[in-house]
């Protein structure tokens, strides 16, 4: 009988279920740990695992080639957070893993003959010299003045780094050099911190003087946290009701309790003011993880974090993985945003898994927004959230007068005379207006005037898009693009017709409408890199923007008191798509932009143009009558058996030949039907059918969706079918528990 010998579970980053067991040498069973990251043989590769624990095994193993911390980088508690999020969404751990830690740390190296360094030179640690005045030393006065003045800057302020000095004085290495030399300085090597907001300064700033209801929800907020238990919160505040002053206040009371705090922000857009607004609040450590990060700076916030240096994160949704210890209090800002699920890879939901965190952590959880999603308001009806109301404005400003055009009957110009005359109106009174298109690029499609022929992406069943800058036609989903035709390539001989608008073409038509005017664009096109969002957004908070044009990243969350209009354009669009929550959509987005106007001292004005002006979530939105959507969309959801009143999970068919993807979709449809009849039959399955984006990236796409009343009966269902289907060769099958979008 073999003799058990000590070996590790390991899980590995890849698309596998399993996890895999590995034999320690003796001299290596010391630096055993859960949560510590080992370098492993796979196959014929090196790859980097995560220790998930301990075991004796009589197995005949292969032995780990070095373990790379030393300490864990994931605690017992992350772990079993993860192992969680595993499981719902039945997803491979290692994958989940990866999701949580810093790009590039479970990178492998590139050959066997590389040793067990970190991998990713991009994650070294950075180190810098700093210079001290050494004990006893006074500067010859016969020395050079810049190498005088360079020791003068150091004594008076005990310590200087590289950066400081070459920032004072250009290159002063040969004088830093001499001054080693002479003994009258000392040179320290100490690791550095790439900081994303090294270049920033902001003033401080106090708390505000609060409302009542503003009072009552802080109030509600700080007894949970005295009472020390999980309490999740919906904090329903209508646009510019003073949200942020509520998070900030009661982050400040769970900080005085020794407790820190993650706020979540639905995207990078809505970062920049947001940690400008904790940044003047603060003056603890605050971390910030978004991708528009470097994948050093990221690594190095994830460390501060780790090490215990930061008291406040804020990110985007992957930041819900952050390791952060002595959670009081777990903020979700604008916790209807449909960006906080992960559409590819693992699809998890960031706002869901708030929840779960902060239960774990016996925290409070503050879902924030104007237009919450109906499934949150009616889980407050029933008691599982706490609801905290904030229905007027800070400062008790008015919510801005709202205008309706109906569109209907009428061409021309993107904008109706009304909205016009108001742009006018607004720009020669000194205020600044946001137009609101959901739509970049110039025009939506091509189509040959003659034969009618619609320009298409060959890899998607989608539109080309044309871009004015470098006369291109785009798709906006696998980024194919070519030189504009002058003909059409269909019949060789018509001419091409733009048709539909897009950011760029309003840009260019407000130009040439109001040519006085300084007008910017905000949209994915003129966004790129780090700072993209920020220094557009910095031209409205100093004033030199008179005219913001922008997709739905102009919608959400902004403060611009100098924002006195607002114009919505082609807002009936996402009311078309094939998807059950697009009224819910079209209330929201609708809702939000409104917000933007108004919100200084001078009252705002909106004009919404619609080609559906009677719709329910079109006219509630101008009538700012939340309650009256939703009572009119839960009437329908619960007729169509939708969430709130069932649980859904999708299944996603995808290939490169059309047929062998219907085939499979088609066989998976028949297993569940299978499964359900054997389990009671509770669980309704819909489709198979092809997805409405038929064909994504060259991949025919088919897809089957689940609904059920109770979320354990759809689960169980799932669990059965994940384990025992297997896909066909060339077939990608994907399980989306709670999907949120249907396309």
């Amino acid at each position: 009988m073999n003799t058990p010998v000590s070996a590790i579970d390991v899980a590995i980053p890849l698309h596998l279920d399993s996890t895999y067991h590995y034999l320690v040498p003796p001299e290596l069973a010391p630096e055993i740990a859960v949560g510590k990251r080992v370098l492993v043989p796979f196959g014929r590769r090196r790859l980097i695992g995560i220790v998930l624990g301990s075991i004796r095994s009589t197995e005949e193993l292969k032995p780990v080639v070095a373990f790379l911390d030393p300490e864990p980088l994931l605690t017992t508690d992350e772990l079993e957070f993860l192992r969680w999020a595993s499981s719902y969404y039945l997803h491979p751990l290692g994958e989940v893993i990866r999701a949580a830690l810093p790009a590039g740390l479970l990178t492998p190296p590139s050959s066997k003959e590389d040793g067990p360094s970190m991998p990713d030179q991009r994650l070294a640690i950075q180190r810098e010299p700093f210079f001290h005045i050494a004990a006893g030393s006074e500067a010859h006065p016969r020395m050079g003045v810049r190498a005088l003045e360079i020791y003068a800057a150091i004594a008076a302020t005990a310590e200087l780094s590289r950066t400081e000095l070459r920032r004072r004085f250009g290159q002063p290495a040969p004088q830093l050099k001499r001054l080693v030399e002479l003994g009258l300085i000392t040179r320290e090597e100490r690791e550095v911190y790439r900081d994303p907001f090294r270049e920033e300064t902001v003033e401080r700033d106090e708390k505000l003087l609060l409302n009542e209801h503003q009072a009552a929800a802080c109030t509600a907020l700080t007894d949970a946290l005295h009472r020390g238990l999980f309490a999740p919160f919906l904090l329903h505040g209508i646009t510019g009701s003073g949200k942020t002053e509520v998070y900030l206040q009661t982050i400040a009371t769970a900080m005085e309790g020794g407790k820190n705090a993650l706020v979540l922000v639905p995207e990078i857009a809505l970062t920049p003011q947001l940690v400008k607004r904790f940044r003047r609040r603060f003056d603890c450590g605050i971390a910030v993880l978004h991708s528009a990060l470097s994948q050093g700076e990221r690594y190095d916030e994830w460390r501060r974090i780790r090490r215990g240096e930061i008291r406040i994160v804020i990110g985007a949704r992957s930041a819900i993985f952050a390791p952060l210890d002595r959670i009081g209090i777990i903020v979700v800002d604008e916790e209807h945003e449909p960006t906080y699920k992960q559409s590819e890879g693992f699809r998890y939901n960031a706002r869901d898994l708030a929840l779960v965190r902060g239960k774990r952590a016996d925290a409070v959880v503050l879902l924030g927004s104007a237009t919450p999603l109906l499934t949150s308001i009616h889980a407050a009806d029933e008691g599982k959230l706490l609801r905290l109301e904030l229905p007027e404005r800070a400062r008790g400003l008015p919510l801005p007068e709202i205008t309706l055009s109906d569109l209907r009957g009428r061409k021309g110009s993107v904008f109706s005379p009304s909205l016009v005359q108001a742009l006018r109106r607004n720009l020669d009174a000194g205020g600044q207006s946001l137009i609101f298109l959901n739509r970049r690029g110039f025009a939506t499609y091509l189509v040959c005037g003659d034969c009618g022929h619609v320009i298409r992406c060959p890899n998607c069943s989608v539109t080309l898009t044309y871009h004015r800058k470098g006369e291109r036609i785009v798709c906006h989903y696998c980024d194919y693009s070519l030189k504009a035709p002058s003909l059409c390539p269909g019949c060789k001989v018509g001419s091409i017709t733009l048709l539909g608008q897009g950011t760029e073409r309003v840009e260019e038509e407000l130009g040439e409408l109001f040519p006085e005017a300084r007008i910017a664009r905000m949209d994915r096109d003129t966004t790129t890199g780090k700072d993209g969002h920020a220094k557009i957004l910095k031209g409205l908070e100093e004033g030199t923007t008179d005219i913001l044009v922008g997709t739905q990243m102009i919608a959400k969350g902004h403060h611009f008191p100098g924002v006195t209009l607002v114009g919505v354009i082609a807002i009936d669009t996402i009311l078309n798509f094939p998807d059950f929550r697009s009224a819910e959509r079209a209330y929201q987005l609708l809702t939000q932009v409104v917000g933007r106007a108004g919100r200084g001292d001078n009252p705002g004005r909106v004009i919404v143009q619609s080609l559906m002006p009677e719709h329910y979530a079109i006219a509630r939105g101008v009538a700012h009558d939340g309650a009256g959507f939703y009572r009119e969309e839960l009437i329908f959801r619960e007729e169509a058996g939708y969430p709130p009143f069932a649980h859904l999970a999708a299944l996603h068919f995808s290939g490169n030949v059309e047929e062998s993807v219907k085939t499979s979709a088609r066989g998976a449809a028949a297993l569940l039907c299978e499964l359900r009849r054997s389990r009671g039959g509770l669980v309704e399955i819909l489709g198979p059918i092809a997805a409405p984006l038929s064909k994504v990236r060259g991949r025919y796409r088919w897809q089957i969706l689940l609904k059920c009343r109770r979320r354990d009966m759809l689960h169980a269902l799932l669990k059965v079918f994940h384990d025992g289907w297997q896909s066909a060769a060339g077939i990608r099958t994907i399980i989306d528990v709670d999907p949120v979008e249907m396309m």
